[in-house]
């Protein structure tokens, strides 16, 4: 009861592209489509997978993506525009950001912090297909998923900051238990119970 089944559908969607596991990939888009995730969302999880576990990952994905469209109708037209008008951008939080991972690792490799900043944070992150909030459940199960455990205190606090629930988080971490396996999820269980207890200091 702690995640809606379209939520579930996003996250289990997100473990198996992140993961190349294109084999029950089929059923479950048309689980997903089923449970209330648009057409045009799965097409923007992909895209947004295709940074977040590597292009290869997210290009797997396309020819099932492809054939249950075709199979459902679905036309260009109910799909993103590859260069939407995208949401405002919250110019404190991301020159914070920035500033940040400037500090960290600017001289170790300014190309990465260039296209994290200006593709991702200022690009990606802003296409409105896609909520913040969903944007956000699918970096969180893609990360935990494939084993990303640095990062996910970073994406599961943003998460929430975009309005994920503890209980929707937690909740995600169960499915991921089936998807994604147990000693991912495990592995990522001190980052998120250190997120947990942050926000209820």
């Amino acid at each position: 009861e702690g995640l809606s089944p379209r939520d579930r559908s996003i996250v289990t969607l997100s473990a198996l592209i992140a993961r190349s596991q294109t084999a029950r990939l089929a059923p479950e888009i048309e689980r997903a489509l089923d449970n209330g995730v648009a057409p045009g969302e799965v097409s923007e999880i992909v895209t947004h997978l295709a940074f977040y576990a590597g292009w290869s990952n997210a290009m797997a994905a396309v020819p099932t993506v492809q054939a249950v469209f075709r199979a459902r109708d679905v036309e260009s037209e109910q799909l993103p525009a590859a260069r939407p008008d995208l949401l405002p951008l919250d110019e404190q939080a991301e020159k914070a950001r920035e500033a940040r991972v400037e500090a960290m690792y600017g001289d170790t490799a300014p190309g990465v912090l260039e296209y994290t900043t200006e593709v991702l944070f200022r690009d990606l992150w802003l296409r409105p297909a896609l909520a913040p909030r969903d944007r956000s459940l699918v970096t969180f199960s893609a990360l935990v998923a494939s084993g990303q455990s640095d990062q996910v205190g970073f994406h599961l606090g943003k998460a929430m900051d975009n309005g994920l629930t503890q209980t929707e988080a937690s909740e995600a971490l169960t499915q991921l238990a089936f998807y994604a396996g147990w000693p991912k999820v495990f592995s990522a269980l001190p980052t998120v119970k250190e997120v947990f207890a942050q926000r209820s200091e």
